[in-house]
């Protein structure tokens, strides 16, 4: 029903950049929020940051500062914009999309497959 698919990532050296892009499709009727996770082997999933459709934003102590998190409603997209990377930034980055569907009741959460960042020297 909701399509999720993120772009973006890559292999960069510590103190680089990297922007994500995340954008949702298919049968939406109102995205409420989107917001990026990452997952690196052998650890568990963590929120990296989340923004509201009102703008608002949520960031994991770990990255403030570094990265921020950004949206543009009308084309249901996403960004992170990723800058001082660190080696221990390294992971899976997932993007999740809390949407209502046409004909839905309530929200639902849509993840995408991951852009792999790999931050080293």
């Amino acid at each position: 029903q909701v399509q999720v698919v993120e772009s973006g990532g890559g292999l960069v050296q510590p103190g680089g950049s990297l922007r994500l892009s995340c954008v949702a499709s298919g049968r939406i009727f109102s995205i409420y929020a989107m917001g990026w996770y990452r997952q690196a082997p052998g650890k568990q999933r963590e929120l990296v940051a989340t923004i509201t459709n009102g703008g608002s934003t949520n960031y994991a102590d770990s990255v403030k500062g570094r990265f921020t998190i950004s949206r543009d409603n009308a084309k249901n997209t996403v960004y992170l914009q990723m800058n001082s990377l660190k080696p221990e930034d390294t992971a899976v980055y997932l993007c999740n999309v809390a949407a209502q569907v046409q004909g839905g009741i309530f929200p639902t959460a849509y993840w995408g497959q991951g852009t792999q960042v790999t931050v080293s020297s």
